[in-house]
């Protein structure tokens, strides 16, 4: 508890001192104020969901601060003006914007990656947080159907109603082996899949607010429920997993498929990922398999519990790595900040308050480690030492352990949408 509670006071302050070093004025492409990750290498760069929970972090301290919110609130709907603005017609926004170009640069032909499904959701966030008022969001909802209309149009499988990824370009969590190095157009992730569902009933929630007909999206959000939890449950391991779709079309016709062609539209991939705990994060899983997930995965040592939090990978997975890296960043088994905290709105989600406690002082004890030991927050950690194990910095979603503080303090609490 004394460790705890030192490193609490070392988080406050260090977030007190550092939050708005992440804010950035116009310039170029990024025509209004906008959030960085905050460590040098990402300069002047707007991120997709980097810029969404980032925001989500500041704004609790500035909350725990009695900050006056008048200039920031400028930086945190500039990140939703400048992606609708660098959205073309079709809805391809971009993951990365930067003074001078955006990533993909849409330019070369054919279907790309585009921002991860979280736009609405950063939108709704700031209307919730400001009372319901939505009035600012009419302008950018345009923006939000086409993207949408893009996901639905070039990224949904047909058979399953899953999501999935073009390729392994830019998907978040860089070297999932769910996605990582597979072939193009053959991973419904679950991470992905998630992310949707909450982008949904984010597009639902703004509509009802500006007194809109919500239903299309409404019922895209049921549906795709339904089949995250007929298609991408394991019965057998009590988890959520991303699934294969790249299987050879149906020929009945052709000698020794014949007799009896397949029955099944995808293939579970049973690698054993963080993100599977997200079903619980967007309220997917029902209480049992909540239950399951919780007890025969989460907390088992040898493969996601670890002692600083929840490990990327299983460390029975032979991908399991913990090395230092960029392009792809490394997810095969270090603590993330995001991992860390997305677990533990999972674990509140459903009502598993020792479980959060206990994950949220190995957060406070990472970053406050970090912290008294190098100056700042990492990137990513080691899972068994809290070792920092890459870009010395980051700040990011790291400042969510100060919404994790506040819930362990028992304070007022600003969560996502």
């Amino acid at each position: 508890m004394e460790k705890t509670d030192k490193y609490i006071k070392l988080i406050k302050e260090y977030s007190k001192n550092n939050c708005l070093k992440v804010t950035r004025p116009p310039e170029g492409r990024l025509a209004y104020p906008y959030l960085v990750p905050g460590a040098a290498c990402y300069e002047s760069q707007l991120w997709d969901w980097d810029s969404w929970l980032t925001d989500i972090g500041i704004s609790q301290i500035m909350s725990d601060n009695g900050e006056d919110k008048a200039f920031y609130s400028e930086c945190e709907k500039g990140c939703i003006r400048n992606f609708a603005q660098n959205t073309d017609e079709y809805g391809r926004m971009p993951i990365l914007v930067m003074p001078d170009k955006i990533m993909p640069s849409f330019d070369e032909e054919g279907i790309t990656n585009i921002h991860k499904p979280c736009f609405a959701q950063h939108m709704a966030f700031i209307t919730k947080e400001n009372g319901g008022s939505a009035e600012w969001t009419r302008e950018y909802l345009p923006a939000a159907k086409r993207f949408l209309k893009y996901y639905f149009d070039n990224f949904k499988h047909e058979s399953t109603g899953l999501f999935f990824w073009q390729d392994d370009f830019a998907i978040g969590v860089d070297n999932d082996p769910c996605t990582f190095y597979r072939p193009p157009r053959s991973s419904a992730s679950i991470y992905l899949n998630c992310l949707m569902y909450k982008e949904l009933k984010a597009m639902e929630y703004l509509l009802n607010c500006l007194g809109e007909d919500a239903d299309i999206y409404k019922t895209a959000a049921g549906n795709l429920k339904s089949t995250v939890n007929e298609h991408m449950w394991d019965e057998r391991n009590g988890f959520y997993y991303s699934v294969d779709l790249n299987l050879m079309p149906i020929e009945p016709d052709k000698f020794l498929h014949s007799g009896m062609p397949r029955h099944w539209d995808c293939v579970i991939e049973r690698i054993d990922v963080w993100s599977g705990f997200m079903a619980m994060w967007a309220g997917i899983a029902d209480e049992k398999r909540a239950e399951r997930m919780v007890h025969e995965n989460l907390l088992d040592k040898r493969t996601f519990n670890a002692e600083y939090g929840v490990r990327t990978l299983s460390k029975l997975e032979k991908m399991y790595r913990i090395v230092e890296s960029l392009n792809p960043s490394c997810w095969l088994g270090p603590i993330w900040g995001i991992s860390n905290y997305m677990c533990f709105r999972a674990l509140i989600n459903y009502g598993f308050v020792e479980e959060a406690r206990v994950l949220a002082e190995k957060t406070i004890q990472l970053h406050g480690g970090a912290i008294e030991q190098s100056g700042a927050m990492y990137e990513c950690y080691h899972p068994d030492t809290g070792a920092g194990v890459s870009n010395l910095g980051f700040q990011s979603w790291n400042f969510l352990v100060n919404n994790m503080i506040a819930w362990y303090e028992g304070r007022n609490v600003i969560k996502e949408f």
